[in-house]
């Protein structure tokens, strides 16, 4: 979310980045966000001269009743009276003006980073960089249900029963794979220096509309009926949220935290899930990354993210490369995203696998997470990456480990986590 006094300040600045973004239906709301707040600004300050007026006759009712002039005083108990009235018709004024600007104001885009690719939607993402050598190998790769099936290691039929489509059960070496992939990610995050958390997987109203756009909220959220609660779409959700309404010495920055949780999702308008698949689905795991940092230091901790996500791959003999999120495929709160994608074997093309993103203030702005340190207090910056993602990670792991009589391969890396075998077959 933007400062008000910035979009007050530089309109055209903020109109150009809307545009950039491709959202020109918003262009309007600059101009009626500034015309509500002038009206808000005049309010309160008309309610300001009431109450400044209200105090100084009231000491004058006093001084004449002490004097016996009760006549006096009672046509000034009037005016104090009437006075009253109005200004509690300018505070009730105040309190709709202030909802409808905040209503605007989450509503306008972060201004993204110069940096940025102008493009209208992930079809025109960048390219930046490839890691790993992409391999089709003289063998073919099944679709990665069927690799899982012959090793008996999913069961999607009895989920489609207990819970419809987008669920699974996961059997055997797959479900050993699984959590072994987690934890090393958790461990491999750890050695990198971040500290290690399982936070709450429901959060509160609050906290979602403070880490998240209202498109994405609708478009992903599950909420618990009743109560103020939604379940997490993922463990960033809750890991800033941590910091919700804290002022946190400077000194004791950065924040850098490794989390796990489960992560749920409506993947509204995703047009039917895959009956047969686990790339897109409403329940899956993962290792998380996040990082609050001072605003001179977040693009260094951003470059650092994804380089993190990158790394883990390669270590699991899995190809991978970065793309550069363009414009018109940023999120309302992003200041810059680069994904991380996994290489096909059997698509013979990249998948995401994994996002990082810089937020600039905006998540620190509706939160209220402000730093303090010898020149004041000011809004952090939070950034946020996926180390880790299975099932949807499992299906490049299958893919680029396996061997033409079906096994599959285990990285050195991810042995000591599969009790020290070597291959799954």
């Amino acid at each position: 979310m933007l400062e008000l006094k910035f979009v007050r300040e530089n309109p055209e600045l903020v109109k150009q980045n809307i545009r950039n973004k491709f959202q020109d239906n918003k262009l309007a709301l600059v101009d009626e966000v500034i015309a509500l707040d002038l009206e808000s600004r005049n309010a309160k300050q008309e309610a300001d001269t009431l109450r400044f007026e209200r105090n100084k006759i009231s000491k004058q009712i006093g001084g004449l009743m002490a004097q016996g002039k009760k006549e006096e005083a009672e046509e000034l108990k009037k005016q104090v009276t009437a006075d009253s009235e109005k200004l509690a018709a300018l505070e009730e004024k105040e309190a709709v003006l202030e909802e409808k600007i905040k209503k605007i104001m989450m509503t306008i885009p972060n201004i993204i980073d110069p940096s940025v690719p102008i493009g209208k939607d992930d079809s025109e993402n960048v390219e930046v960089q490839r890691y790993g050598e992409p391999v089709v190998p003289d063998f073919d790769i099944p679709y990665h249900t069927e690799i899982m099936e012959k090793l008996n290691g999913i069961d999607l039929d009895s989920a489609r029963k207990v819970a419809g489509n987008g669920f699974y059960y996961l059997m055997g070496n797959i479900a050993r794979l699984h959590s072994a992939v987690i934890s090393y990610a958790r461990d491999f995050m750890i050695e990198r220096g971040f500290t290690y958390c399982i936070p709450p997987f429901m959060i509160r109203s609050e906290v979602v509309t403070g880490v998240m756009s209202f498109a994405e909220m609708d478009a992903m959220m599950y909420k618990i009926e009743g109560e103020d609660l939604y379940l997490i779409g993922t463990s960033e959700h809750s890991m800033i949220g941590k910091f919700i309404d804290t002022i946190i010495p400077e000194a004791t920055l950065p924040q850098a935290l490794t989390s796990y949780s489960p992560c749920f999702r409506k993947e509204k308008g995703a047009h039917g899930l895959e009956e047969r698949g686990v790339y897109r689905i409403h329940q899956f795991e993962k290792q998380e990354m996040i990082v609050v940092c001072k605003p001179e230091d977040s693009m260094m901790w951003f470059d650092k993210l994804w380089q993190n996500t990158v790394d883990l791959f390669r270590t699991l003999d899995i190809p991978v490369r970065t793309l550069e999120c363009c414009s018109g495929d940023l999120a309302d709160l992003k200041v810059k995203s680069v994904d991380v994608e996994a290489w096909s074997p059997r698509q013979k093309k990249y998948f995401e696998v994994g996002s990082c993103s810089n937020l600039g203030d905006a998540q620190a702005r509706r939160l209220k997470i402000r730093v303090v340190g010898d020149g004041g207090k000011y809004f952090a910056h939070t950034l946020n990456n996926t180390v880790v993602a299975p099932p949807r990670m499992l299906i490049a792991f299958l893919e680029n480990n396996m061997n033409a009589d079906g096994s599959i391969n285990i990285p050195v890396a991810l042995q000591p986590y599969m009790g020290g075998a070597t291959v799954i077959v």
